[in-house]
């Protein structure tokens, strides 16, 4: 594996801890919303990673250059995560006096925050390593 590729796999995994930590921050953004542009309640976003190319494709090439890196498989809405809080003074509460309001967990999210953070840093640490490297092969080689 040289050190381009390195890098390349990290940056892909960068993008895709960004986009983990948005969408947690978005699902904590909207804790109390009860109605969006659509007029339901908001959904929480899970993002889905998976690997660019399969272990199997890995296994069979054997190969350090065929490895690719991580991508954001989908942004998924849990669109079973509702709960019903009695408020009846609320504009958007039904007949009985509920409203619909996203069961997110706040302490979900914030870890979910804290591990995608943790996991950019490893790869900035990563990226950071094989330009070290780089600069080292450099220097012996001048």
């Amino acid at each position: 594996m040289n050190l381009f590729t390195a890098m390349d796999i990290s940056a892909s995994a960068m993008t895709a801890q960004s986009l983990r930590m948005n969408a947690a921050s978005s699902n904590l953004a909207n804790t109390e919303t009860t109605r969006t542009a659509s007029g339901e309640p908001y959904y929480r976003k899970s993002v889905v990673l998976s690997p660019k190319n399969s272990f199997d494709d890995e296994l069979a090439s054997r190969l350090p250059e065929g490895v690719a890196g991580v991508e954001v498989a989908a942004i998924r809405q849990d669109q079973e995560a509702l709960r019903d809080v009695y408020d009846p003074g609320h504009p958007d509460a039904n007949g009985e006096g509920y409203v619909t309001m996203p069961d997110i967990n706040v302490l979900e999210e914030m870890t979910d925050i804290m591990a995608a953070t943790r996991a950019y840093e490893a790869n900035v640490t990563s990226i950071k390593a094989s330009q070290r490297m780089a600069v080292k092969a450099l220097e012996i080689g001048g």
